[in-house]
């Protein structure tokens, strides 16, 4: 066993960088040199052979091995024997929707908050890590049974997070506008709203904003507040109800 150790990172590319380039410092002091094999979960792309070969060319090149979970027979199995798990991003709908259709959210649940190993998530692989999806920016392109997520934490997490452009004339709804409306709903847990190049590291009962760019937080009823890397976002781990503070 061992307390829940994820790594959730807003993007999986950052503007000038390659694939996990921006992180892979993280990601290397993260799994550490006990972890010799991960195991990817590319349900969020269409194209899953071609997006395992990326990720393992990234993977190997940091020195550890990498297996694809579509490429085993029996994908229970496979996360049942996995040393750490990485779900890579895509769509969000599409990614969960699988997890259900092969039977992984309980299995992945208690590898990570039972058994204690590694969970990375970037993009849609960290939307849901976190309570739901009714956060992501993404289409609803197929139909998952529940919104409901692995909920690793007790929030919400909106990865690549967007400022409003003030120069833009764009009338649609922000960012932000549409996580108003989410917390218009009753009982709505906080949202963390990760920009590109931001990463929330939880070592069991304490979370750390990591990266090179902030994060905003959402609690319901309150006004937004803006964070620096280095943040440390341990309260949100003790209770989802954040909202009635």
């Amino acid at each position: 066993g061992g307390p829940r150790r994820l790594l959730l990172v807003s993007n999986s590319t950052l503007h000038g960088g390659g694939y996990l380039g921006h992180c892979q410092q993280h990601i290397k002091s993260f799994l550490g040199e006990k972890v010799k094999r991960v195991l990817f979960v590319p349900y969020a792309l269409h194209d899953r052979d071609g997006y395992a070969r990326t990720a393992r060319e990234k993977f190997e090149s940091l020195g550890y091995g990498l297996d694809s979970i579509h490429e085993s027979c029996d994908p229970v199995e496979a996360v049942r024997k996995s040393e750490a798990i990485f779900i890579g991003g895509g769509n969000t709908f599409r990614l969960l929707k699988a997890l259900y259709d092969n039977c992984l959210i309980q299995e992945i649940r208690k590898r990570v908050l039972e058994d204690g190993i590694p969970y990375m998530g970037s993009s849609a692989g960290t939307n849901v890590a976190t309570i739901s999806i009714n956060t992501t920016n993404d289409m609803p392109i197929v139909y998952p049974p529940s919104l409901q997520a692995l909920g690793l934490v007790p929030f919400n997490i909106n990865p690549h997070y967007l400022d409003p452009d003030v120069k833009s004339t764009h009338m649609g709804e922000t960012r932000e506008e549409r996580i108003r409306q989410y917390h218009e709903e009753p009982n709505t847990p906080p949202v963390l709203g990760l920009r590109e190049g931001a990463m929330l590291l939880v070592e069991g009962d304490k979370a750390t904003l990591q990266g090179v760019t902030g994060a905003r937080l959402f609690l319901r009823g309150k006004k937004p507040t803006e964070h620096e890397p280095g943040t440390d976002f341990s309260f949100l781990l003790i209770d989802s109800n954040l909202q009635n503070l």
